[in-house]
């Protein structure tokens, strides 16, 4: 008879990890089952294989697991569900609470149905509790309160039910309407739950629950209070190992590592880090996926750490960042198969390999990258990536591919509401095609950017793509159609000066004082040609081009840099400084701001030994910042992407 139960084969999921092996093995089916259940009761990650080797043990000699050890065994099995494996948890976990309540055991039904609802799909199908779970796990906290006043649940199982609850609150604290009250009512029941579980702190199980408790406590208090977020996830570190817990605390390192890289202390994240890469506790061992977050961690504080050096001209150090993210592309390859984690790790190493002007192997990396943001549907990561390809082209003489990058990387930036990327990105389509010889596709291209730029309200950034584009226009068709579009730019650059001079006027007056500024996008000058900016319709990826016919992303980026892949002279990577320079009286009056600072031809001017687009830095992180209280994928709060407690690579427990 096999210990599998039919949800197992049917979700195809390997039902037990047998990797934790630690000591001997004992033989003994009931030694075996015995094993079990001391590493379910503990919350030992180990606690699936040991499971499996009792299972089995039992079904040779004629046995079977009871109703409740089968439940315990499914537990066991959902909580290590991890990567492409996730979405097998729920169903795990429901099956799980079933059984416990077969076998009479109450508290732990309700805590294996929190579990479920926390692992089950949330809003749109991301991982998370939507707000209907959230409620649904509020109905369980209160049936586990009432259960355990009469002795049928125990403290764990209580304060693990309250644990989840309070948990998905903080999943949910950015859809709140007033998120900082929200967190503050959130801290609340953090503070009473742990009133509830300390006076039983003698208990492992209960240590365990509170030492989540205080890591959730430490997220959500890190963007209003570093100070005291650094104290609860201290003291959650501390209390993990005070349960009897010797594996890693994952989650709450990568979490105390980023609140410290935010106070500045890079030194002391950094060395919390490599402790924790270098633990050398064998049962059980780091698993590859946590390494992999860990190695990304570490190469985010040492590069920071560096930068800090390089401002203040501190003693330089050896580069460590390349091997960390060499060995993170590694370990998220391996069993743990972590796409996000992955794609990362490859866009910062071949942001690194190309930042050394080892543009070849960063190109291959980048393309890697951007087949996993692919993979995620995050747009800024794929616009970051395609923009470091272009980047990369363009140094190896590549410009017909560099213009189609860029023009890609463009169209998608254009969805977003800060739409001055997708104007820089489109001056870098432009650019591209100028270095390529295409001064006709070159000049509509910058007469496309400065649309964009007007449309974001910089005119100074307008006039510069227009004297840029002034210069293809010389060159395709002569100097009297350069004069005009000069005059253009002029004009342009004199609303620049109007608007900042408004704006600093408005910011004098005193309060009610009525100043209109007229900026946003002006009448058209007479003898002023303007073509409309396109307009991205981002739910079905389509553009509105300058004919007004719809098209597919890759099909209007086509257009944008037209030129096929390889095409067309490849003239090196720079304009001469004689293309950089002015042409008209304005320049050096002009006010305003550009994304990224460009220079009009936006290329650097020495032939392409300088240093990258300085535009690239000011591009949106992958899976940016959608809230204050979300978690990204280095652990940071306030930053950026799917909250790590509910990502794939991550245990689906009492919290982490």
């Amino acid at each position: 008879m096999s210990s599998r139960s039919p949800d197992e084969f049917r979700l195809g999921v390997r039902p037990y990890d047998q990797g934790f092996r630690g000591g001997e093995e004992p033989e003994d089916p009931h030694e075996l089952l015995h094993r079990a259940r001391r590493l379910t009761a503990e919350g030992h990650p180990g606690a699936g294989g040991a499971w499996e080797r009792a299972a089995t043990a039992l079904r040779r000699a004629g046995g079977a697991l009871t109703p409740g050890d089968h439940a315990d065994a499914l537990d066991a099995t959902a909580l290590d569900c991890r990567g492409a494996a996730l979405p097998a948890a729920g169903p795990l976990f429901f099956r799980a609470a079933d059984l416990h309540e077969q076998a009479g055991q109450r508290g732990k039904a309700l805590v294996s149905r929190a579990r479920a609802l926390v692992a089950g799909p949330g809003p749109g199908g991301g991982p998370g509790p939507g707000a209907t779970a959230c409620a649904r796990l509020a109905e369980l906290r209160e049936r586990a309160t009432a259960l355990h006043a009469v002795g049928q649940a125990d403290t764990a199982e209580t304060a693990t039910v309250r644990l989840l609850h309070a948990r998905a609150r903080a999943d949910l604290l950015d859809t709140a309407p007033d998120p900082m009250a929200e967190a503050a009512a959130v801290r609340e029941e953090l503070d009473r739950l742990l009133a509830f579980a300390a006076p039983h702190r003698a208990d492992p199980a209960v240590l365990g629950v509170l030492a989540d408790t205080r890591a959730v406590l430490g997220r959500i208090t890190a963007p209003d209070d570093p100070a005291a977020a650094l104290s609860q996830l201290r003291s959650s570190i501390g209390e993990h190992r005070a349960g009897g817990r010797p594996w890693p605390a994952t989650e709450q390192q990568l979490l105390l590592s980023a609140v410290l890289r935010t106070t500045g202390a890079f030194e002391e994240a950094a060395t919390l880090l490599r402790a924790a890469l270098a633990s050398e506790v064998p049962d059980p061992p780091l698993r590859a996926g946590d390494r992999a977050r860990l190695c990304l961690a570490l190469a985010r504080t040492v590069a920071g750490a560096g930068e800090r050096r390089r401002t203040t001209g501190g003693p330089a150090v050896a580069d460590e960042e390349i091997p960390l993210l060499t060995e993170s592309v590694h370990h998220s390859d391996g069993p743990s198969h972590d796409v996000r984690v992955g794609a990362v790790a490859r866009l910062r190493l071949g942001v690194a390999y190309a930042e050394r002007g080892r543009c070849r192997e960063a190109s291959t990396l980048l393309e890697r990258a951007l087949a996993g943001f692919s993979e995620e549907g995050d747009t800024a990561a794929r616009v970051r990536a395609r923009a470091w390809l272009a980047e990369c082209a363009l140094r190896l003489g590549e410009s017909g591919r560099a213009s189609r990058e860029y023009a890609l990387a463009a169209v998608e930036a254009l969805a977003w509401d800060d739409r001055r990327h997708g104007a820089a990105l489109s001056h870098r389509t432009a650019d591209a095609l100028g270095v390529a010889g295409a001064p006709e596709k070159a000049a509509r291209a910058y007469e496309r950017a400065a649309d964009l730029w007007r449309a974001a309200g910089d005119h100074a950034a307008a006039a510069r793509s227009l004297r840029a584009r002034s210069r293809q226009v010389r060159i395709a068709w002569g100097d009297v159609a350069a004069e005009v579009v000069l005059a253009e730019a002029a004009r342009e650059a004199a609303r620049g000066r109007r608007g900042s001079a408004g704006s600093r006027a408005a910011h004098d007056q005193p309060a009610g004082s009525a100043v209109s500024v007229e900026h946003a996008r002006p009448t058209p000058a007479a003898g002023e040609t303007r073509r409309p900016a396109h307009e991205v319709h981002s739910g079905d990826g389509t553009v509105d081009a300058c004919d007004g016919a719809p098209t597919d992303v890759a099909a209007h980026a086509e257009s944008e840099s037209g030129i096929e892949q390889g095409a067309g002279p490849e003239v090196g990577f720079g304009f001469g400084s004689e293309e950089n320079s002015m042409t008209d009286s304005e320049a050096d009056s002009e006010t305003g701001s550009q994304t990224g600072s460009q220079t009009d031809s936006g290329v650097d001017q020495d032939s392409g030994t300088g240093g990258p687009w300085p535009g690239l830095r000011e591009l949106p992180e992958p899976f940016g910042s959608r809230g204050r209280y979300q978690v990204n994928v280095y652990g940071e709060v306030g930053g950026t992407g799917q909250r790590a407690a509910t990502a794939a690579g991550t245990r689906v427990q009492g919290c982490e």
